[in-house]
């Protein structure tokens, strides 16, 4: 190994050695973080927006489920830069790190244009799909103009954070996207009421200052790497792909690409049919309910990513035990939280929804959301956990194809209960598929398990 690879090395947290809870808690808490800052922008625009009306509210809402698919499309390059830099790593091999770095920029880049441009030609085909009243369709496609500008950025910047967590160095996207973050909270107000020469810009303020934000994130990051401490040192950030490294890339990213992106279709799906059943009420419900829902799923999904590359660098060192253990302790603390969040849904949920939209009958809609909810808590995070497992072992089809089965049996099961039970139909059919998700998705992971302790 060249001299220059072991300073690097060096400089990259290794996770093949040492405590494992300790080093599991140090990758998975700023990885969280930065999942709640992410959930804290939309948070704070709908606080902000909320003060405009539930039917704005449910106008951003319908463009955030659209932002959705886009940020599953660029898990593909994110999850692949955070699988194939961990096991690079660890089976010491930094030449192939920096390859792939500069392969899922690439991709994350073209990917982002692309998707941009096309919603920028059709961007009221876009929402007509949600069947929105005409003047909520209207704040919507406004809405969505501006948003749009944001797309490639937004894939860049979880392209870079999958680079630094395949390191080992979650902190860095945390420190950015808090800046960020910043930015947004003292913008928001600013540009969606007015003040002093800023003009009122309704919920077009909130597009301008997320992009805004967003932006400054994106300028960080590209500085830290271009500097000395950058991750992996001066990679390139668009380069002719290579076949071996491209395909091993998809074979990585596409799995949990198509499966979050077919989650937030089915999400899309399911607004449609909670507007046809419960008005702009419904749509407010899902949209809100599932920003608030996001304190148990950001959580997860930080110890899952977190677990994820753990696992990747001990598996590409032979050190299946400790990625193991690793599980076991990962789902010990997610239970926990599990039960806890299940029970502030249960008995505080109209309270919860409360503080985002003050309409009486907006947050008691919302807080019934919640109630149903709470039921399925526990299930999803057992689900991300155990999806992080099978992401670190290089195997992220299991996860796609359990979730693709379950969350296509949630559209016709929502039909089904919305014609007895009415918009809680809607709700009860996605706690029960997300009940089903766990523990299928666990099961499989046991028999896993057993193979690979039987080599």
């Amino acid at each position: 190994m060249s001299s220059n690879n072991q300073e690097k090395l060096e400089a990259i947290r290794d996770f093949t050695q040492g405590s494992i809870f300790k080093q599991l808690i140090k990758l998975a808490m700023p990885i969280m973080a930065v999942s709640f800052i992410q959930m804290t922008y939309t948070m704070v625009d709908i606080i902000w927006i909320g003060r405009l009306g539930s039917k704005s509210v449910a106008a951003v809402g319908s463009v955030g489920l659209l932002m959705w698919m886009m940020n599953s499309f660029a898990l593909l390059s994110k999850v692949s830069a955070e699988v194939s830099i961990g096991q690079s790593i660890g089976a010491r091999r930094l030449d192939k790190a920096k390859i792939y770095a500069s392969h899922t920029t690439t991709i994350a880049l073209i990917l982002g244009v692309s998707f941009a441009v096309l919603f920028l030609i059709f961007p009221q085909t876009v929402v007509s799909f949600f069947k929105l009243d005409t003047d909520i369709h209207i704040i919507a496609v406004d809405y969505l103009r501006l948003v749009i500008i944001g797309i490639p950025i937004m894939f860049l910047i979880l392209n870079f954070s999958g680079v630094y967590i395949g390191s080992g160095r979650s902190d860095i996207p945390f420190y950015f996207n808090a800046i960020g973050l910043v930015f947004n909270i003292i913008l928001d107000p600013i540009l969606i009421f007015g003040l002093g020469f800023f003009p009122k810009l309704g919920t077009q303020g909130a597009a301008v200052a997320t992009v805004f934000s967003q932006s400054v994130v994106l300028v960080l990051f590209i500085w830290h790497l271009r500097s000395k401490k950058g991750a992996l040192g001066n990679f390139s950030f668009f380069i002719k792909p290579r076949k071996s490294y491209t395909l091993n890339i998809l074979k990585l990213g596409i799995p949990v690409a198509a499966m979050n992106v077919y989650f937030s279709i089915i999400n899309m799906n399911l607004t449609r049919i909670a507007s046809i059943h419960g008005g702009h009420l419904g749509v407010t419900s899902q949209t809100t309910g599932g920003q608030i829902e996001g304190i148990t799923w950001n959580t997860s999904q930080g110890f899952a990513t977190a677990l994820g590359s753990f696992v990747a660098q001990n598996y590409g060192a032979g050190r299946m035990e400790r990625a193991r253990r690793a599980y076991r302790y990962t789902l010990i603390a997610m239970t926990t939280l599990g039960i806890i969040v299940t029970w502030a849904f249960m008995f505080h949920g109209n309270d919860i929804f409360s503080i985002f939209i003050p309409e009486r009958e907006a947050w008691l809609a919302g807080g019934n959301y919640l109630y149903i909810m709470a039921f399925s808590q526990i299930f999803m995070m057992l689900e991300l956990t155990t999806q992080g497992m099978f992401n670190g072992l290089g195997r992220t089809s299991p996860p796609a194809i359990i979730s693709i089965i379950f969350n296509t049996i949630r559209i016709p099961l929502a039909i089904l209960l919305a014609k007895p039970m009415g918009i809680n139909g809607v709700w009860w059919a996605i706690s029960i598929s997300s009940f089903f998700k766990g523990i299928v998705l666990m099961m499989w992971y046991l028999l896993v398990q057993k193979r690979l302790l039987g080599k």
